[in-house]
């Protein structure tokens, strides 16, 4: 296949960095002044808040080396490094993601390789687009940095873990660069410092290409786990490997099993999981308190509700307004309630079927993706994925809280159509509400429905029964384990034959 698209890392690759523990020390009080501005000030020196933050940090990269999940910055700050300060979590919260991008500014000396524009203006010559994937906590240090150097004009797309939620070596952020390119991942090389991260993650994810360059500065990490194509000194050595290759893979490339439907995107509440104990800990709390709802307290509910799920408000400032809708004042109980709340949301049970359809859909060759109204960072309900084996399929999520708009928005549903590069009419939705599901159809999704309202529009159901009738004896039904049977029939007006999926026959 021929090669059209290289991305870069950035700390180690663009730029080489070092540190040292007096530097850093040097440099915590950038921090310290910068948390008391905001006001945090905490009962430590200069040494005993560095070793705070670098304990922490560590912490937090050895769980996420294993988990591959990137948390937001404010799940970093408060559950990592500064979890013996649980009052100042909510300063913290406002004021995560300005730390992060200090601590990795001001924590490591940088310096961009003095060959990178040179590589980088032979590259447009040659007509190879180019793009940036990197593991980062900040959302802003990386874009910031490019354009410090004078280079952010060169990248199309910046894939940053902070944003996607998934760290390299996870191959779905490789994926989920692929497609913003619109490139197949055979068609992509990428070059980075790390074996056991960027070497890793793009072999996994078809990649023509993966090329380590040699950084000098040792952090301690065991690196390995595959093998580069090619490893360069420098930069320089770059242009004559993609020459080559560019010569010797001309061919057409591997078949990728065109057919009318190519991507399957799903809902996740009440379609992969669901909640065995919906509200149980709410009731039990509010069961135990003088209960005096607000004026208008359902109309109240949904507009938090929508402000939490687009992501204008903080997740536990929804939790603590809705509290206070119930007409619950004192500051420990509505502490209580806001934990109540949580345990609920946080109780999920994987439908019967789920992992082993998700794994068959996937190993078919569709896409496969998530389209979902949520007030959480998706990082969590991916690792609840996780550990029932079907949390690093996903070439694309989709979430409210970070497109800033819920369903049935057309944006929700198109976003997801500009990842992949798909037409509307070759991606399937699967979900129960009528309104996402009129969403869905209303941009040209086709749709299959599960646990569906009574009036729920759909070309395929999946089981026979209005969701509300079973939610009234909490009984799970639509498995998901039943999509791959209705994909199964692929003949006598089965669903392929509906929906035109022959051409993946599972």
């Amino acid at each position: 296949m021929v090669l059209q698209t290289m991305f870069f890392d950035v700390g180690g690759t663009l730029e080489t960095y070092s540190c040292t523990r007096e530097f850093r020390i040097k440099n915590t009080v950038i921090l310290r002044k910068f948390m008391a501005e905001n006001g945090i000030e905490l009962p430590v020196d200069d040494e005993q808040l560095y070793e705070m933050i670098s304990g922490g940090i560590s912490a937090y990269r050895k769980w996420s080396i294993v988990s591959m999940i990137e948390l937001g910055t404010d799940e970093i700050w408060s559950r990592y490094v500064f979890m013996d300060y649980p009052e100042e979590h909510e300063k913290l919260n406002k004021i995560a993601e300005q730390l992060s991008c200090l601590y990795e500014l001001n924590y490591y000396v940088r310096e961009m390789r003095p060959e990178v524009p040179a590589v980088l203006a032979e590259r447009r010559k040659m007509g190879l687009r180019i793009g940036c994937i990197s593991n980062t906590q900040s959302v802003t240090q990386v874009p910031a940095t490019l354009k410090k150097y004078g280079i952010s004009q060169y990248f199309d797309p910046v894939v940053l873990s902070s944003v996607y939620g998934r760290r390299k070596p996870d191959p779905s952020i490789f994926y989920h660069a692929a497609r913003l390119a619109n490139s197949p991942t055979g068609a992509c090389a990428y070059i980075g410092d790390k074996i056991n991260r960027d070497v890793l993650g793009a072999k996994k994810a078809g990649f023509q290409l993966a090329i380590q360059v040699r950084h000098a500065f040792d952090d301690g990490e065991i690196d390995e786990g595959a093998e580069p194509d090619a490893v360069i000194e420098n930069l320089s050595g770059l242009i004559p490997l993609l020459e080559l290759a560019i010569k010797e893979n001309s061919g057409s490339g591997r078949a990728n099993g065109c057919g009318k439907v190519k991507a399957i995107f799903f809902d996740a509440g009440d379609i992969l999981y669901y909640r065995p104990q919906r509200d149980l800990h709410l009731n039990e709390f509010l069961a135990r308190h003088t209960v005096n709802l607000a004026p208008g307290f359902e109309a109240e509910r949904k507009r938090i509700k929508d402000l939490a799920f687009s992501g204008q408000m903080k997740r536990h400032d929804y939790y603590r307004e809705l509290i206070r809708l119930y007409g619950i004042t004192d500051t420990q109980a509505i502490e209580e309630g806001m934990a109540a709340i949580s345990r609920d949301d946080n109780t999920v049970a994987i439908f019967d079927g789920v992992p082993e359809t998700i794994n068959a859909l996937k190993a078919k060759g569709f896409i496969l993706g998530i389209i979902t109204d949520t007030a959480m960072p998706f990082t969590r309900k991916l690792n609840w994925f996780d550990e029932h084996g079907f949390g690093r399929v996903w070439d694309v999520v989709i979430s409210s809280k970070e497109i800033g708009v819920r369903k049935p928005a057309p944006s929700m549903y198109e976003e997801a159509i500009v990842q992949t590069g798909l037409k509307p009419e070759e991606a399937v939705f699967v979900g129960h509400k009528t309104h996402e599901l009129v969403g869905a159809r209303a941009v040209g999704f086709k749709t299959i429905a599960f646990n569906y309202d009574a009036d729920a529009p759909a070309d395929v159901f999946g089981d026979g029964q209005p969701a509300r009738q079973l939610q009234k004896l909490r009984i799970p039904q639509g498995r998901g384990g039943d999509l791959l049977a209705m994909v199964r029939q692929d003949a006598a007006g089965g669903v392929c034959d509906r929906l035109g999926c022959g051409a993946y026959p599972v």
